[in-house]
């Protein structure tokens, strides 16, 4: 079945490009001009794995209220921010609204295609659905984590992850009491051709502490390791 994509985009000429490069690739395209278009599509085409939401739109609904919407009505959908070139303001409040990731204008068909097919295996990945096993359960402190369900805990009470930050927390339950580089978070999460920017990882990084940390200006279980990355404290 071909993975369904969904392009808001107020500009008929780029959302045309776009469509026709992501159809070569195999996907398909859903288009949406304006916000409300693009939440009405995603509430008739549950089944979108990846959305493409142009940040400057001609109505009130921005594509960062957009992307608010879908994160929390739809966690498990990947979200990637079209940016004018040089708007980094627009990178930083795309990520913490829960974008996944951002391409900045003008763009080429290869650099678009290569993001979106990245950001659709991390969602498939994150959809999966294993056996259940007596060892699905992973426990760290006050935290656990299921494989299985993809769900993760703070004192038995559901946190709500996109599957970027689940990700994320995976990989730092793996290796408690351990400094891992951004690089090496980027890599292990982005994919070691990611071309965007690093401070991706921080912006995520901010997010998952919003959600789990008591105090998240003073953190606990996320440690910050200066100028290198971040630590998983399980004590």
């Amino acid at each position: 079945m071909e993975a369904k994509v969904l392009v808001l985009e107020d500009e008929s000429s780029i959302r045309s490009f776009v469509r026709v490069n992501l159809k070569r690739s195999g996907y398909q395209v859903i288009e949406a001009e304006t916000g409300e278009q693009a939440i009405e599509a995603v509430k008739n085409e549950p089944t979108i794995s990846v959305a493409l939401l142009d940040v400057m739109l001609p109505t009130s609904c921005s594509g960062f209220d957009v992307c608010r919407e879908l994160r929390k009505t739809y966690p498990h959908i990947g979200i990637i921010m079209l940016t004018a070139k040089g708007q980094d303001l627009d990178k930083v409040e795309g990520f913490e609204s829960g974008a996944d990731d951002y391409v900045t204008k003008p763009f080429s068909p290869v650099e678009l295609v290569a993001r979106v097919k990245a950001l659709h295996r991390r969602m498939s990945a994150a959809i999966a659905v294993q056996e259940t096993t007596d060892n699905d359960m992973q426990h760290s402190g006050p935290f656990s984590i299921s494989m299985n369900t993809r769900k993760f805990y703070k004192n038995n009470e559901l946190i709500e992850l996109t599957p970027t930050e689940f990700s994320i927390i995976k990989l730092f339950m793996d290796s408690p009491n351990k400094s891992i580089s951004r690089d090496d978070i980027l890599n292990e999460i982005w994919g070691r051709h990611y071309m965007g920017d690093l401070k991706i990882v921080d912006v995520n990084i901010r997010r998952i502490r919003q959600k789990i940390e008591d105090q998240p200006s003073q953190p606990q279980y996320i440690e910050t390791v200066w100028g290198y990355g971040y630590l998983w404290k399980k004590e």
